[in-house]
């Protein structure tokens, strides 16, 4: 492919991916093959994917912040806990073949649909959080293995770690939001390291996708509504399944 025309579906992509993680989430499960199906080696791009992984938390964390959501000091006891989990997970990830991840890959985004397609209704009513006492425990425990599985792949974590803080802590969704994006931050900037310490990150290309990633989120926040959750869920669906498909056989 032309290289000129390879930035601009890499920006393009970007772009379509902040709307998505707005609106929807789930926007690895798109960056990450076409990463590789634009000739990066699958640990590189799977290294590349983090730098808008980490740009784009970075800056939800700041606005959720400036509106004085936090649910500090607990999500940063969850974020340190999954920080020993990425890096096991990103050392695996990054020794692994080809092949196998992409195999991996797809097995996973058949997965993360069926989450999105069946996953239980979320109340909207106020909860009495647990963020303290074994809850907080359990949380620390818990997110060593979400933190594992994030600097593995990462792809269609934040679905898990949304059920996850609603289901478990008890809280509403404005906080969940609040809460995974510090974590979300902390462990994959840990495995970006990782990444970096082993040359598995091409840094044009991530500056281009983060770049995408921001002005995506950019659009998403102020023109989403709940019809266009709704498209997008039903895209994104339809576009994982048929690139799962050609991950596992092509």
């Amino acid at each position: 492919m032309n290289e000129t025309y390879l930035y601009l579906l890499i920006l393009g992509v970007g772009f379509l991916v902040g709307i998505i993680n707005t609106i929807a989430g789930g926007g690895s499960l798109l960056t990450l093959p076409i990463l590789v199906f634009c000739g990066l080696p699958p640990n590189v791009a799977n290294g590349t994917n983090r730098i808008g992984i980490v740009l784009q938390t970075a800056f939800a964390t700041a606005g959720f912040k400036s509106k004085g959501v936090s649910t500090f000091p607990f999500n940063i006891y969850l974020g340190i806990s999954a920080i020993f989990g990425s890096v096991i997970g990103a050392k695996i990830a990054i020794d692994i073949k080809g092949e196998t991840f992409n195999k991996i890959l797809a097995i996973i985004m058949i997965a993360v649909v069926l989450i999105i397609l069946f996953k239980p209704k979320l109340q909207t009513i106020e909860l009495q959080e647990r963020l303290t006492g074994k809850y907080l425990w359990i949380g620390m425990i818990s997110f060593f293995f979400i933190g594992f599985y994030g600097g593995f792949i990462n792809a269609g974590i934040g679905f898990i770690i949304i059920l996850y803080l609603h289901f478990v802590h008890k809280m509403n969704l404005i906080r969940v939001n609040a809460t995974k994006v510090v974590i979300v931050f902390i462990y994959t900037l840990s495995a970006l390291i990782v990444f970096v310490l082993n040359d598995k990150v091409d840094w044009k290309i991530g500056i281009l996708l983060a770049t995408g990633n921001g002005m995506g989120a950019w659009f998403g926040s102020r023109y989403s509504v709940r019809k266009g959750e709704k498209f997008i869920k039903s895209f994104l669906v339809v576009v994982i399944i048929l690139m799962s498909v050609k991950l596992w056989f092509f």
